[in-house]
């Protein structure tokens, strides 16, 4: 699976702890920045790891800032994305089960057993398909 990876600079620690997870899963990886703690603007990041899902090279995004909130209102601007921010694996699992997500955020303070669950659940499952597919293309057409 090849995966777009970006963080702002609170989330540079946990990114950095994601990328492992994604290397040792045998996945392929692009980091989409930060690379340091420098302030940067998370709607920057969340937009061009966005817009790289949607070309559909990347099976799907991992967005990190201080909540995962910010990032996941931004990246769900972008046409075609359902971003997720997951606590729990879960939430992970239903997230792509249920939903389809294609970006998992994440909030920068969880703790990282917790953290190793919830992107094996996003990365493990499957969309089902079924009534979900309905639900589904209702929330697509509102996207216009």
């Amino acid at each position: 699976m090849r995966i777009a990876i970006g963080c702002d600079h609170r989330g540079l620690k946990l990114k950095q702890f994601v990328i492992k997870l994604i290397a040792e899963a045998e996945h392929s990886y692009k980091d989409f920045g930060c690379c340091t703690t420098d302030s940067v603007d998370y709607p920057d990041v969340a937009k061009n790891v966005a817009e790289a899902v949607t070309t559909g090279y990347f099976e799907c995004g991992i967005l990190i800032c201080d909540t995962g909130i910010g990032m996941s209102i931004a990246a769900n601007k972008v046409k075609g994305i359902r971003a997720a921010l997951c606590h729990d694996a879960f939430s992970a699992q239903r997230a792509r089960q249920h939903n389809n997500a294609n970006i998992l955020c994440l909030g920068a303070e969880e703790e990282q057993g917790l953290i190793s669950e919830i992107v094996e659940a996003f990365l493990t499952h499957e969309f089902e398909g079924g009534r979900h597919l309905r639900r589904l293309n209702k929330i697509t057409d509102m996207e216009g």
